[in-house]
Parts: C-alpha cells; sequence; structure tokens
C-alpha cells in the first residue's frame, strides 16, 4: 500500500476523508491540520503521496509544495481544493503537484487520481482539465505572437555583431565598415535595445542560437 499524508485544516473533514481513504487501500501514515504541520510531518514519514488542501489558514498549500518535496523527495503531491480557480491550478502545477483534484468531485474520482498519481502519471478534475487546455492554448498563442514579434537587425548591424562575435573592438570595427567608432558604438547600444540585452556577449550568443550570424572566422 503506498503511503499517504492527509492535509486538511477541518479537524472532522479531514479525519473523515483519512478513514475513506484508509478503506479503499491506501496506508495512512499521518494527517496535519496546517502547512507547517504538513511539512514536519511529511519530514517524519516520507510519504509516498501527500494529498494537500490549498485554501488553510495562514500559509496556503501551494506556498509549500516545493517544502514538501524537498524534505520528502520521494513524495508526489495531489492538491485538494474548492477553488476552481485557473491561476490556483497552474501554480500548483509549477511547484510540482502531479494531481489537482476539486472538492465536489465524486471519491471514487479522487482515489483514482491518487492512484494514477501514485504510478507516475497525473491526474486533473474533469471540470478543471478544460480550463487547463484553454491555458496551454492562451500560453501557446502568446508564444506565437512573441516570436512574431522579434526584434530585426539591420544588416548593417548584423554586420558590426558579426564583427563583435570576432572578437574585434568597435574602432577595429570601425576602420572595417569605414565608420566612425561613434557610430559603432550607437549601433551596438540600437542592438541591445531591440534585443532587451545588456552586454555584447549576450548579443552574439543570441544572434548565433538564431542563426543570425557565424562565429567561423
Amino acid at each position: 500500500m503506498k503511503r499517504l499524508l492527509v492535509v486538511d485544516d477541518v479537524p472532522l473533514f479531514r479525519a473523515g476523508l483519512a478513514s475513506a481513504l484508509g478503506d479503499a487501500g491506501f496506508d495512512i501514515v499521518g494527517e496535519a491540520g496546517s502547512a507547517e504541520e504538513a511539512v514536519t510531518a511529511a519530514e517524519e514519514f516520507q510519504p509516498d503521496l501527500v494529498l494537500l488542501d490549498i485554501l488553510m489558514p495562514g500559509v496556503s498549500g501551494l506556498d509549500v509544495v516545493e517544502k514538501l518535496t524537498a524534505v520528502a523527495p520521494g513524495a508526489r503531491v495531489v492538491l485538494l481544493t474548492a477553488s476552481e480557480s485557473e491561476e490556483d491550478l497552474l501554480i500548483g502545477i509549477k511547484a510540482g503537484a502531479r494531481g489537482y483534484v476539486t472538492k465536489d468531485a465524486p471519491f471514487d474520482d479522487l482515489v483514482g487520481a491518487l492512484k494514477s498519481v501514485e504510478t507516475g502519471g497525473a491526474a486533473v478534475s474533469p471540470n478543471m482539465a478544460g480550463k487547463l487546455l484553454d491555458v496551454t492554448r492562451q500560453l501557446l498563442r502568446h508564444q506565437e505572437l512573441l516570436m512574431s514579434r522579434k526584434p530585426v537587425l539591420t544588416g548593417r548591424e548584423l554586420e558590426v555583431l558579426q564583427l563583435v562575435a570576432q572578437g574585434q573592438t568597435s574602432r577595429k570595427i570601425g576602420e572595417v565598415l569605414y565608420i566612425s567608432e561613434n557610430t559603432v558604438k550607437n549601433h551596438i547600444r540600437n542592438i541591445l535595445d531591440k534585443l532587451g540585452l545588456h552586454s555584447r556577449n549576450e548579443a552574439v550568443l543570441y544572434a548565433v542560437r538564431e542563426d543570425l550570424i557565424s562565429l567561423a572566422q
């Protein structure tokens, strides 16, 4: 049986849930009523699974997911919550949670989610799965938009950047391109502004990565 830690700030609900999950085949190694107690219990009992309420007084469950997995590296966290917030869902996933189940879900769905996570899978309540897909689509569209707005460097700026990549000084670049040293510095400043970077080296790495210039001499 997988070792399960149950965390919820409502004692009666927590006890009932722990009892029902014990009957469903899980080994309940401990209970906790706060985020702080959860971290202490996780460190002591080293559970395989942590069922964690995120809406608790004081430090929320969302803020403690990383701490739980730090003190109990083998634990997989499933969030149990009344929140259907897309923001909470994304924060939980980012923190490392492997499941997100709402409290209005049928008990069998919760058991199924825990069993899925214990075998290395992930689980999200059906009513949240649609929201997760919507948010994923939004992020992909945002990424596409950012890509379409990729800064465009002029031919002269690319010439300057190519010579920077070859280790040339601003004075030498000016001599090669027949422009003044100040003009070279202005080009470099414009390049950094367009790319939102802070140094010549960062600009060179970006240009090489985007196949805009070559490091070949």
